[in-house]
């Protein structure tokens, strides 16, 4: 397995995969808009995303935005999205990508990451073995309507 950063040059190579992820959480295919949502934050630089190839192939991908504590005053990230292959579960891959987001936090000195995720998403055991713990704290959410 090997992970890179992404850039532009691998938008076709993570458009399909973050389409599925939409999927996943219950929304409707758009290549068109996922691609242009994709890169729109690559080209911008306001997320980092990582993604995970097995024999070349794109397999899942991570995505983190970059936030603020103001109470500790450190910069920090939001792993916003995770998703990987349904063919390529359960294979490590996971926590291969979340590694590698601790790594940059490290490598940066940053406070740690913050997972957002869906109460009962499947990969909440994943979190919680890779040191994640809830935070009752970040538990309330304003939506224009």
């Amino acid at each position: 397995m090997v992970i890179t950063k992404a850039s532009v040059k691998q938008l076709d190579h993570l458009v399909p995969l973050f389409d599925c992820y939409r999927q996943f959480y219950r929304q409707p295919t758009d290549i068109k808009r996922v691609q242009s949502f994709l890169k729109e934050r690559l080209t911008k630089k306001d997320s980092v995303i990582f993604i995970a190839y097995i024999d070349d192939v794109p397999v899942g991908f991570a995505q983190l935005y970059f936030l603020f504590s103001s109470v500790s005053m450190q910069p920090m990230y939001l792993l916003n999205d995770l998703y990987i292959d349904s063919n390529y579960r359960n294979k490590s891959i996971g926590t291969a990508l979340i590694n590698k987001a601790k790594a940059l936090c490290r490598e940066k000195n940053y406070k740690g990451l913050i997972i957002q995720t869906e109460s009962n998403n499947p990969a909440q055991h994943l979190y919680q073995r890779e040191g994640f713990v809830l935070d009752e704290d970040l538990s309330f959410f304003w939506k224009v309507d």
